[in-house]
């Protein structure tokens, strides 16, 4: 189970082409008993499908690489976790362990995975709240200071042009997600990303963005709607 790659990108993810359903079957398929008691994924298909929020299943499904708690050969179907637990008090010991280390596992990787420097004190009175829209123009670089994306500059005659979306919905990085959650309109700051909350094992070939990358953004929050 080691091998077990991403079958989605973060980007396919935010789309309409991935269903709740497809999230939380591959879940249940992948993730080990512990990880989805855990992010209470456990059950019949149906009924999770039914209560679970996507936002929290893409972030289920991030934490599920990050952490690689899969599935062995040797557990039980996703579906039958609570049946058995309430069958056989052995089973139902065994399972409490499971869920406390997918607890641990979980809290540690809800540990920050940034940090934030305030270069400029904004005039807002709130930051914004998930599914707020937010306005943000951004300078992206490697820690070695190689800049591989930017929204800044001038492209000929047409003047900058702020990237726009609703914040805490997984539409951008995780560490974006949260940093700018703290944040109030017309602040300036630099983030420092570790990996865990910006592309991870996967990297971005395509802006130069290697695996395992910490990532550095002047951001700067124009507008909250």
């Amino acid at each position: 189970m080691s091998q077990i790659e991403p079958k989605w990108t973060v980007e396919e993810l935010g789309g309409d082409g991935v269903s709740k359903k497809d999230l939380v079957a591959y879940l249940q398929e992948t993730g080990a008993n512990g990880f989805l008691v855990a992010h209470k994924l456990n059950g019949k298909l149906a009924s999770v499908v039914k209560t679970a929020k996507k936002p929290a299943l893409v972030e289920a499904y991030k934490q599920l690489f990050e952490t690689k708690q899969f599935r062995t050969s040797d557990e039980i179907p996703a579906s039958e976790v609570k049946k058995e637990k309430a069958a056989d008090p052995e089973e139902e010991t065994k399972q409490e362990g499971a869920d406390s280390s997918g607890k641990a596992a979980l809290e540690k990787a809800d540990e920050p995975k940034y940090t934030k420097k305030v270069t400029k004190k904004g005039s807002g009175s709130r930051p914004p709240a998930k599914g707020d829209r937010v306005s943000v123009f951004y300078t992206g670089r490697l820690e070695n200071g190689k800049e591989f994306d930017s929204n800044v500059k001038a492209k000929g005659r047409k003047a900058p042009t702020p990237l726009v979306f609703k914040v805490g919905t997984g539409r951008v990085i995780r560490g974006w997600d949260e940093a700018l959650m703290t944040m109030v309109k017309g602040e300036k700051a630099t983030l420092t990303i570790q990996p865990e909350w910006a592309y991870g094992q996967r990297g971005v070939e395509a802006a130069s963005i290697p695996p395992n990358s910490t990532l550095i953004f002047d951001v700067e929050l124009v507008d909250i709607e």
